[in-house]
């Protein structure tokens, strides 16, 4: 008797994945797209969204640009505040015109899952995706193999995933130099003598940085972090604007936002 060989499973969460499966053409084979006008109607209730290294520079100028903490410092682009709204997703599912739109964002409904030797890759895609339908325009597999637009999609999943492993190197040498540490945004309102802080995260600390040797320094030079350094401490400014942001949505007083920020 032929022994049943059983698919591989996914197993643990994936940030904005409702029902995300290993890709295969038994599965999917008769799945595709269809246009959506809601395109990032999936990541609306983001407040933050992971970023690689060679992501911060673009970043910088629309989101303020943290890390996660200390622990995992992966870094991510702040969408929201206050509550699970991204402000940067409008009611129709558009992403605010002109602002730089993250890779992991841009590669969904596909992802990477690797095994549990770390060797091999798997594309993931969420099923639950609502442009992924039974005779889709767009087929994810045609005679059999992935489709030439979904081979894109599988090759821009491997370049993101190569530019993770590299950026987690970008975090652990910052914590080499304890350069990463719990930071606060604040806002002083009008009439106000003294600044509220409504928002805690975690980044990069400039004193700790100016007080770091010339050979500390050098070392940082020659890695060639020092640019992305910089514009994550230059995108600290996008905290005010992002108030500002939410305040537009709601048709709130930056006043009435920070209050609510800190009740």
């Amino acid at each position: 008797m032929a022994e049943t060989v059983e698919s591989p499973k996914l197993t643990g969460n994936m940030f904005l994945f409702d029902s995300p499966e290993l890709m295969n053409k038994e599965s999917h084979g008769a799945l595709g797209f269809h246009p959506t006008e809601k395109n990032f109607s999936f990541c609306a209730k983001a407040r933050a969204i992971p970023i690689t290294v060679s992501e911060i520079i673009p970043a910088m100028k629309d989101y303020p640009v943290i890390f996660l903490n200390r622990e995992n410092p992966a870094p991510l682009v702040v969408t929201g505040m206050v509550d699970d709204v991204n402000l940067f997703v409008d009611e129709k599912g558009n992403w605010e015109t002109d602002a730089y739109i993250p890779g992991y964002v841009r590669r969904y409904p596909f992802g990477v899952a690797s095994e549990d030797s770390g060797e091999r890759l798997a594309i993931v895609i969420d099923t639950a995706y609502e442009g992924l339908k039974k005779g889709g325009d767009f087929p994810l597999f045609e005679n059999g193999e992935p489709s030439a637009s979904t081979q894109q999609a599988i090759e821009f999943c491997k370049a993101f995933e190569q530019d993770r492993v590299v950026t987690n190197g970008f975090g652990e040498r910052l914590n080499q130099f304890d350069l990463i540490q719990g930071q606060s945004a604040q806002f002083t309102p009008q009439g106000a003598s003294e600044p509220k802080t409504f928002a805690e995260y975690f980044g990069v600390d400039e004193k700790k940085l100016q007080e770091l040797s010339d050979e500390q320094f050098l070392e940082l030079r020659k890695a060639g972090v020092l640019p992305l350094i910089y514009a994550m401490l230059m995108s600290m400014s996008n905290w005010r604007l992002l108030l500002q942001r939410r305040a537009r949505r709601f048709n709130m007083s930056e006043a009435e936002i920070l209050n609510r920020a800190l009740n």
